[in-house]
């Protein structure tokens, strides 16, 4: 059976070298496996893997890097993650979707709230722990996000199945 896909937003280099920092540190490290990352589509069926791979390039060549805030953190319950606002992504992400409409998962529709996860499958004491670490030393940010991924699910760790920069021009 071939894997579902999964979309994702890119992070700036930087932000990603530091979010996988933290997920090192606080990500028990037999779940962490698969690198940090910005889900906007949880499972797109495979069949859908060239007409996704033509939509994402031609977004991302149209489209200039999308500003977007690191806002701060977001309590999982058992784990812990960097909030992010960027309603400009999340247009785009309705975009994508809407493209898919009718081949959505049910986690798939709706507004997904933007974040990064640094940790999960933690006890509630060690989540509270972290979180607070956190909000004492993360500040709003702003960043733009670089580009465009899909990934094939394998059941827990995933292989890529495309990347796409933003090379569109600022409006």
């Amino acid at each position: 059976m071939r894997a579902p896909l999964v979309v994702t937003a890119v992070l700036p280099a930087v932000l990603q070298g530091r979010v996988e920092g933290l997920r090192r540190a606080h990500y028990p490290p037999d779940r962490n496996q698969v690198p940090a990352h910005v889900t906007l589509l949880r499972a797109l069926p495979p069949s859908v893997e060239a007409e996704a791979r033509g939509l994402l390039a031609q977004f991302a060549a149209e489209m200039a890097p999308v500003p977007a805030t690191l806002s701060g953190i977001t309590d999982l319950g058992t784990g812990t993650a960097l909030g992010i606002d960027s309603i400009a992504m999340l247009d785009l992400r309705a975009m994508i979707a809407d493209r898919f409409h009718g081949m959505l998962t049910l986690q798939d529709h709706g507004e997904p709230r933007l974040h990064v996860t640094v940790q999960n499958k933690v006890t509630r004491g060690e989540a509270m722990a972290l979180q607070a670490l956190l909000a004492a030393t993360t500040a709003p940010e702003r960043f733009a996000f670089s580009g465009l991924a899909m990934h094939r699910w394998l059941g827990g760790p995933w292989e890529d199945a495309g990347r796409w920069s933003f090379r569109g021009r600022a409006r």
